[in-house]
């Protein structure tokens, strides 16, 4: 079954599946990992892009809850979903077991730019908390179209770094901590690095503050700089208005026309 929606002239397919859990899997007190397949192929999802997951059996979970696209093993037919435990709705999710079906709307918004390949071109991928999740796809599908990746991500502390090996599989990681227990103590945008290195490219996800002096560190330098913005959503198709930014070209909704903007789009730093 799919839903079709018009966005920038072109008509992309939205599906609405029934998903089986393959696992759940807890990763800290925080954060688990879940991960989904389905009976066909799945569809084709771009980095940056997000799912919205139907709550069931939760009297307290009326709207779909939007979830980063955080991975998708083609080999295995698997879609993996990194999931902050925040409230009712993904404390429900935590419950999901082996062989449950979950109702997602998929796959939602606009993704990352693959930037065309050149040789020794280099990539910065920052990440601040859960907005490390759609940084993983896209570290992977740079990697494989032959960019250098590095990541820089930022924590609270050190049992809020998950998944570090499938980070670093991919590219060189750099980690800060605001407590210092586990690599550099501070802010991702004081990390010694960006004084260090160069980069032809930058894309970033987490915070908003973080995000904005991720954006003027880019600008300063000349290099191009997406982010991903993670504002409140609520349907996933642009009809309550409450997931609204301000951009260049006026307002517009972050879950249809982004979640990924350039940040040459944006108001932040005019």
């Amino acid at each position: 079954m799919y839903l079709c929606r018009l966005i920038h002239g072109f008509t992309m397919k939205k599906y609405c599946l029934d998903l089986q859990v393959v696992e759940n899997r807890s990763l800290s007190d925080d954060y688990f990992l879940l991960k989904l397949t389905s009976y066909s192929q799945l569809p084709e999802m771009q980095p940056g892009q997000f799912v919205g997951i139907r709550v069931d059996h939760s009297p307290y979970t009326f709207l779909r809850r939007p979830i980063s696209i955080h991975f998708v093993d083609r080999k295995k037919n698997e879609l993996w979903l990194l999931i902050q435990c925040v409230g009712e709705g993904t404390l429900r999710m935590l419950s999901y077991e082996e062989g449950d079906n979950v109702n997602l709307l998929m796959p939602l918004g606009n993704g990352f730019t693959i930037p065309p390949f050149k040789y020794n071109v280099r990539a910065l991928l920052v990440g601040g908390g859960v907005g490390i999740a759609p940084l993983l796809y896209l570290g992977k599908e740079l990697y494989d179209a032959g960019f250098i990746t590095d990541f820089l991500l930022g924590f609270r502390r050190k049992d809020d770094m998950v998944q570090y090996a499938d980070y670093r599989h991919i590219g060189h990681v750099y980690i800060t901590t605001d407590d210092g227990s586990w690599g550099q103590k501070g802010f991702v945008t004081d990390h010694t690095l960006l004084q260090e290195e160069t980069y032809d490219y930058i894309f970033t996800c987490g915070p908003k503050p973080m995000m904005v002096e991720v954006a003027k560190y880019a600008v300063s330098k000349g290099i191009p700089c997406e982010v991903s913005l993670e504002n409140t959503m609520a349907c996933g198709f642009g009809a309550c208005l409450c997931c609204v930014e301000k951009t260049i070209e006026g307002h517009k909704c972050v879950c249809t026309e982004g979640p990924v903007f350039n940040i040459n789009q944006l108001t932040w730093l005019s």
